[in-house]
This record gives structure tokens, C-alpha cells and sequence, in this order.
């Protein structure tokens, strides 16, 4: 689960154009290079398809050596309490074994604590959550194992 990067509050526009920030620009190609070698290639990489989040999926897919075809836009990700982003995830094909979203806060922070063993106060900006669970089917997941929680200012 990853969090959009950094976006710009430049332009007064709707919130659903919003552009990245340089910040954003930076932040989620470095945390794309970062995870490459932890994690194992995604099955299906989805998006909400706000601006800020696909670019950021486009930047994590470039470092990560996904073709951008690869990328699956889906409106009801532009959520921001999480009920709709949690259908989608528990929406997804059982033949997909690793799955990677792109999304929104408050969504990130209350699914991350809601199905990881650890507690998050905010997940931030381009930042990274893997949560292992152990059941082979979307449909049942419950709590699972986070296996990594990763922030750009990690990197630093």
C-alpha cells in the first residue's frame, strides 16, 4: 500500500487534478528504487485515478520495472476514509498473489492499522506498507503481518 507523494498546492484547482509537488516528483522514484529488492513483483498494481496517486504509481512502476500498461485506474480509490478502497482490495482476483495500491489518507492510515500488526499514527506522503496475510483469498483477509513501513524520510 502506498500513500501519494507530496502534491502541490500551487494551483488553485479541483483537488482531483492536483499535481505533484517537486517533493512528490523526488520522493516516490527514490522509494521505487528503494523496495525493488524487497518486495516480490506485483500481480496487479492499482490506482486511485486522482492525478497525484497515478503519477506516483507511474514513478514507483518506472523504478520497479513494471510497464505502465500494467497500471489499473480505479475511480472508487479517490477515498479518503478507506470503505471504498477495502472493497476494491477485497474485490481482487484470488489468482493475484501480491497486490499493489495506490491511494489516499486518511484510507492508507486506517487500513494499515486496521489489517497490520502495527500501529501507525499517519502514513505519509510516498510512504510504504507491506502487509503479508495469511490466507490465499482477497475476500477473507483479516489482520495480517507488516512486513515493512517505509517513508521517504527514511531515506535520508
Amino acid at each position: 500500500m502506498i500513500r501519494h507523494a507530496k502534491s502541490s498546492w500551487e494551483f488553485d484547482m479541483d483537488d482531483h487534478a492536483r499535481p505533484l509537488a517537486q517533493r512528490g516528483l523526488d520522493d516516490a522514484p527514490r522509494m521505487g528504487r528503494h523496495i525493488k529488492n524487497l518486495i516480490k513483483t506485483p500481480g496487479k498494481v492499482m490506482s486511485s485515478d486522482a492525478i497525484r496517486a497515478k503519477t506516483t504509481a507511474m514513478l514507483y512502476l518506472k523504478e520497479l520495472g513494471i510497464p505502465q500498461e500494467q497500471l489499473v485506474l480505479e475511480r472508487k480509490m479517490y477515498d479518503f476514509g478507506g470503505k471504498d478502497l477495502d472493497a476494491v482490495i477485497r474485490s481482487c482476483d484470488d489468482e493475484v498473489d501480491v497486490l499493489m495500491v495506490f491511494g489516499h489518507n486518511n484510507a492508507m492510515t486506517n487500513l494499515v492499522n486496521h489489517y497490520g500488526d502495527m500501529e501507525i499514527d499517519n502514513v505519509s506522503t510516498a510512504a510504504f506498507t507491506a502487509i503479508e496475510f495469511d490466507t490465499d483469498r482477497w475476500s477473507m483477509i483479516k489482520k495480517g503481518k507488516t512486513i515493512h513501513f517505509i517513508k521517504p524520510k527514511d531515506l535520508k
